[in-house]
């Protein structure tokens, strides 16, 4: 147990999270009506089993016709041609176009055979006319008031999507635009990722419920609900359990319990270094594997993770910072992984700093910081005090800053690497 405590072996952070991704259990499929997938992740490729359109469609309000029969035409010389039918959205042609002949056509709506081109109404007399008679269509004639190329304003078959084509992969979210994919594909139900089962555990007698009145010395256990906010966003279905105490075998117990309905486990706190850090406790004595117990970064450096009965078990700090930390790092891609995502790691990127940032550390540094763009340059600056027990200030945050390991920090206006805290 000593050795688990004062011997641990430190990764950097990259090594980290490869080693969680190597443990990603798949979760299992199943279908969803359309209306209750947002946010879910599709477990199949989607592929066209139409042309979009399937059809040739009119692109704007006007008269369908042959472009040939246009040459010549102007606001002066206006070419003039029979009207044979009005063709609305949904409704088929009634007739084939013959030389001479145009069709008024809604936006949307089936070019009939015949037709090549679409004239838009404000390049016709039609409106000046309108005003002063009221003919049928089908008596009608229209004057063009300028000459047309084969194919303008006509979406041809295939324009959209090709038959055969992929619309989706895997793994993606469902968001509006893929939304309104999946629906003019016919998919009133969709082929999902099912919710992974997250049990979230604090540990501490320090906890008291949140409806709790406070009292001397102890806190209200904020870690858990702010965690189950990150699960719900990654994708998950979190449980909060009741805070553990300090005596591991109390935590073994309760751990192997939700193994039994719960796909992840997530602990905070007890992974340290003090008397009652009860989770490195337990894992010197649990049947599981601990895959690492300190990593190079602040905060959270003590931050754990181990498998137990093939299930994964995050075991983070129990600072609302480093906590808050842990999970965007390591939890998040394991639950992007085992929903599918073929890139599951946080997107980085590189940015200003906006302000000086003086504080050293012997390990790389992940602040929380916000992001602005200021005359097309990316901007960030710390989201308030850095200290990895301030909460307050993860509401504001972004993006994580990362500061390099040394002892200088770093000054406003050097590039900095940034990780994106926004789900994608």
């Amino acid at each position: 147990m000593g050795n688990l405590k004062f011997g641990r072996e430190t990764i950097r952070l990259e090594e980290a999270q490869a080693r969680v991704l190597r443990f990603v259990r798949r979760m299992e499929k199943e279908r969803v009506p359309l209306t209750e997938a947002a946010g879910r992740r599709l477990a199949e490729e989607i592929r066209a089993d139409h042309p979009v359109p399937h059809f040739r469609r009119s692109g704007v309000d006007g008269y369908a016709l042959h472009a040939e029969d246009t040459a010549g035409a102007s606001g002066r010389t206006p070419v003039r041609f029979e009207v044979t039918e009005t063709i609305p959205c949904g409704v088929m042609p009634q007739h084939s176009l013959g030389r001479g002949q145009a069709a008024r056509i809604m936006t949307g709506a089936v070019v009939p055979e015949g037709a090549d081109a679409v004239v838009m109404l404000e390049m016709t007399d039609r409106l000046e006319r309108d005003e002063r008679t009221e003919e049928s269509d089908a008596a009608a004639s229209v004057g063009v008031l300028r000459a047309m190329m084969p194919g303008e304003n006509i979406s041809p078959i295939g324009q959209e999507v090709a038959e055969g084509e992929t619309l989706l992969p895997g793994g993606r979210k469902i968001g509006p635009g893929e939304a309104a994919i999946l629906a003019t594909f016919g998919y009133s139900h969709v082929p999902v990722f099912k919710k992974p089962k997250v049990a979230i555990f604090s540990t501490g007698f320090e906890l008291l419920p949140v409806e709790a009145s406070l009292r001397p010395g102890l806190i209200r256990n904020s870690n858990s609900y702010m965690l189950a906010c990150q699960v719900t966003d990654a994708g998950g279905e979190p449980t909060i359990m009741p805070a553990l105490p300090d005596d591991p075998g109390k935590v073994q117990s309760a751990l192997a319990e939700a193994l039994e309905w719960a796909d992840v486990l997530i602990t905070t706190g007890g992974v340290s270094v003090g008397d009652k850090d009860v989770l490195v406790e337990l894992f010197a004595q649990w049947d599981g594997e601990l895959h690492f117990n300190k990593i190079e970064m602040r905060p959270g450096s003590p931050t754990s993770f181990g498998c137990w009965q093939g299930k994964p078990l995050f075991a983070l700090s129990g600072n609302p910072g480093a906590s808050y930390v842990g999970f965007e790092l390591l939890a998040r891609p394991y639950l992007r992984a085992a929903l599918g995502s073929s890139d599951p790691l946080p997107q980085i990127s590189s940015a200003c700093l906006d302000a000086d940032y003086r504080k050293g550390s012997a390990y790389p540094r992940y602040v929380r910081g916000t992001s602005r763009v200021e005359q097309g340059m990316v901007k960030v600056k710390p989201a308030g005090r850095d200290q990895s027990s301030i909460m307050i200030s993860i509401k504001d945050a972004d993006c994580l800053i990362l500061i390099p390991a040394g002892g200088q920090g770093a000054q406003a206006g050097a590039l900095v690497t940034t990780i994106s805290l926004m789900e994608k």
